[in-house]
């Protein structure tokens, strides 16, 4: 059976626990709400697809635990992520304050090209807000961040940002792949002079292309000469 997919993305949730990342996760992938605070133990994860710019993309979603002892398992995750929320509650500033210890997390265990954004959870809470709108949106800009404030408990504001990180990130793929097709179009440019090796024309001096993976199967063309090559240009 062929997928039912064109693209599979790995978002992650973090940040400190009661701020709601489950809430947003069950509430957006099956319009489910707990008021009852139950923490996340490690890692857990939800899935959903949705079509951006006529692509269908499919999300693993995964919600972690905020608590410290479980930092260590969190961590784990970063490099596989290509796209990381960092939640906070606007009612409790402590929240809110944690951010730059979770963004350096991001920039320190993720790829250097991991879409990161702020988002802000309980926003119909109004009378109980600590954290302004305007604070945080600043905070978000500094930090090359998208920002965004929603309300798990009715849905609001809940499907754009999923849907503006998916777009970014795939946007992000597209220009990786762009520059990568120039550096392959360089590569085949290289032609090795022969009047440089002084070798007749019998000698069969080539350049040779690999191909190595790296961790997430991104494919990175290098070139590499073979051993004649080397010999007649030394």
């Amino acid at each position: 059976m062929s997928k039912r997919y064109d693209h599979l993305l790995r978002l992650l949730l973090v940040g400190e626990t009661g701020v709601g990342k489950t809430c947003l996760i069950c509430q957006y992938t099956k319009h489910e709400y707990c008021n009852t605070h139950i923490s996340t133990i490690g890692v857990d994860f939800k899935v959903k697809t949705i079509e951006v710019n006529g692509q269908m993309v499919k999300m693993q979603i995964w919600d972690t635990a905020g608590q410290e002892r479980f930092e260590a398992i969190t961590k784990q995750f970063y490099r596989r992520a290509q796209g990381v929320m960092v939640v906070y509650d606007i009612c409790s500033r402590s929240s809110y304050e944690s951010l730059p210890k979770w963004i350096s997390y991001v920039r320190q265990f993720a790829k250097e090209d991991t879409v990161i954004m702020v988002m802000g959870n309980k926003k119909d809470e109004v009378d109980s807000r600590r954290v302004d709108t305007e604070e945080a949106e600043t905070f978000a800009e500094n930090n090359n961040c998208q920002f965004f404030e929603v309300n798990a408990k009715r849905r609001e504001n809940l499907e754009v940002p999923f849907y503006e990180m998916c777009r970014q990130i795939l946007s992000t793929q597209d220009q990786k792949n762009s520059s990568y097709s120039i550096h392959e179009d360089d590569n085949s440019a290289i032609v090795i002079d022969k009047s440089m090796t002084g070798r007749n024309n019998s000698d069969t001096s080539q350049l040779i292309t690999s191909e190595e993976d790296d961790d997430d199967e991104d494919k990175v063309v290098r070139p590499i000469y073979s051993k004649w090559a080397c010999c007649s240009i030394l």
